[in-house]
């Protein structure tokens, strides 16, 4: 794909995401019940293009896929190894998504209520390593963020995200399963009653 493609991919992207982030700021009771969100997760992807050949995107009851991703200081970190043992939620999200921000500070409020051995947040970030730091400058979070350059078979795909829609959420069980997925942000309160159940 061409450089200028590539360019005009993204921007489409984008676009796609700012209606659906007025759609979801809309949100009605459907989309916030567990079998609402199933129904959503399924009709985003039987919509979805075909993934990349190669890529398996995860499915609940599925493995966690390997994914070895920078962080910050760009450092390889294998996603699994961040918190062995312990269920994580792993969230996709971007700077540059109004629903993203909106929901950061509820992720880190759950993430500082949790316990030595409870859920640990990750951040997987679909953005530039100074469009996050100039973000958390603003917008603090004390839970570990990794880097992913956006593209057809990024490491939201394999998570199961074959829409590339943001925010998009993962919950691994302890046992380094996908539990849940999740299209959409949190509204206040929400993310720890969805991690728990």
């Amino acid at each position: 794909m061409t450089p200028g493609r590539r360019l005009l991919v993204v921007a489409a992207a984008a676009a796609a995401l700012g209606l659906v982030a007025g759609l979801w700021h809309g949100r009605s009771p459907l989309q916030d019940s567990e079998a609402g969100q199933r129904a959503l997760q399924a009709a985003a992807n039987a919509s979805a293009p075909a993934p990349p050949a190669g890529v398996h995107p995860a499915r609940p009851g599925d493995p966690l896929p390997p994914i070895r991703l920078p962080d910050l200081d760009g450092n390889a970190v294998d996603l699994a190894s961040i918190a062995p043992g312990r269920p994580l939620l792993v969230n996709v999200w971007a700077s540059w998504c109004g629903p993203c921000v909106d929901e950061m500070p509820e992720l880190q409020r759950f993430a500082r209520s949790q316990h030595a051995d409870g859920v640990q947040v990750v951040g997987l970030a679909l953005d530039t390593p100074e469009g996050v730091r100039g973000f958390l400058a603003r917008v603090p979070v004390d839970y570990p963020i990794l880097l992913e350059t956006p593209g057809p078979a990024d490491a939201s795909v394999w998570l199961g995200n074959t829409r590339g829609l943001l925010p998009y959420t993962v919950l691994v069980d302890a046992q380094g399963r996908v539990r849940k997925q999740k299209l959409g942000p949190f509204a206040e309160g929400e993310v720890a009653d969805w991690a728990v159940h």
